[in-house]
């Protein structure tokens, strides 16, 4: 009875129909766009939509410093944000099914602090080497980054998966918790016994900011993350078939536990590159994918891959765009902004724990 309540919930909750979605990818393209055009138009120096083609095409008729601002500095924060906020989406959306837990993201679950103790013991411990990190990475210099902070986030993903088998849904979010609580100790450990120096390029970067990929840093950013996106992508179907529960999809033919090791391994890559490099950004892991959810009437990952990534880019670039404060000379914590946005998700889907029950 538990298994074909299940499966009239994935099979029946597909309204809006196949023929509106579309439209609605098409109106999450349409917002995605706006908003990172006003994100390059926006900020302390504001440009028009004309000037920012002038500058991409080299033209002499803009100003050299009002390109080199548009070129070097708002289109890769921008870029950043959109990678920053699909990848965060995504690996939400596949923490939510691995643990079938409305409540799973990597915030949550402890593994951005997992990430973050990796950074530590790369900027606070290396020396020499972890400053050059903070000062613009040489290609050995991300490659280290990209481990310390996926293989932080793994570890903490992978002891939270195995713990999860023996408490109900409740008790991994206490264990999530107390596991952020210890490797932040750990991390308070380091920064006080850190040089000044480091501790300062630590705590900047423990705000959050997409600023801090450059072209240099791009190439490397983007490939983890886009070798992340398609390592969970390969596994929609078994996805799906874990939402049914781990004995049905079993029965199915599904190998759940190496679908459980491989998708982790690219949600782990996935949030442990965005904390690497643009600090420990919350909640957006979690809003995603409800969103995505309460817009299209699915649990099918078909199409709440792609959306999850869509809208999650799209809440990123929000998120920066007001964090950046248009016309103001200051920039607020990224982490600020992006919580003011998760908690009442969070809220909302304590609220709806009952209905949410049905499909986990």
């Amino acid at each position: 009875m538990a298994h074909s309540r299940t499966i009239n919930v994935i099979t029946t909750a597909t309204s809006p129909g196949p023929s509106r979605r579309p439209i609605l990818f098409l109106l999450i393209g349409l917002g995605l766009a706006t908003t990172a055009l006003l994100s390059i138009c926006l900020g302390s120096v504001h440009f028009t939509p004309l000037q920012i083609l002038q500058a991409l095409i080299g033209s002499e008729s803009i100003h050299p410093v009002h390109q080199q601002i548009i070129v070097d500095f708002r289109l890769p924060q921008m870029l950043t944000a959109l990678l920053a906020g699909g990848a965060l989406g995504m690996a939400g959306l596949l923490m939510q099914t691995v643990f079938r837990n409305p409540l799973a993201d990597p915030f949550v679950l402890g593994v951005n602090s997992g990430a973050s103790l990796g950074v530590a013991i790369v900027l606070l411990s290396l020396g020499p080497v972890g400053l050059s990190l903070t000062g613009g990475l040489a290609g050995s210099g991300q490659v280290l980054l990209i481990l310390a902070s996926s293989g932080g986030a793994a570890a903490t993903l992978f002891v939270v998966l195995l713990l999860s088998r023996r408490v109900d849904i409740m008790s991994v979010l206490i264990i999530g918790l107390m596991i952020s609580y210890a490797i932040g100790a750990l991390v308070s450990i380091l920064m006080f016994f850190s040089m000044a120096e480091r501790l300062q390029s630590f705590i900047n970067w423990s705000f959050g900011d997409y600023g801090n990929v450059s072209w240099q840093q791009m190439p490397y950013f983007a490939s983890a993350i886009l070798g992340g996106m398609v390592l969970g992508a390969l596994f929609v179907k078994p996805l799906d078939a874990l939402l049914l529960g781990e004995r049905y999809a079993e029965s199915m033919g599904t190998p759940t536990k190496q679908v459980r090791f491989f998708v982790l391994l690219g949600a782990s890559l996935l949030a442990g590159t965005v904390t690497g490099f643009c600090g420990p950004i919350g909640f957006l892991g979690i809003a995603a994918p409800h969103l995505c959810r309460a817009i299209f009437q699915t649990t099918r990952h078909r199409v709440l891959i792609p959306a999850s990534i869509l809208v999650g880019a799209l809440l990123s670039a929000l998120a920066d765009l007001v964090a950046r404060g248009p016309g103001l000379d200051f920039v607020l914590p990224l982490n600020a902004i992006t919580a003011l946005v998760g908690a009442p998700v969070i809220i909302a889907v304590l609220v709806r724990q009952r209905k949410l029950k049905r499909l986990f």
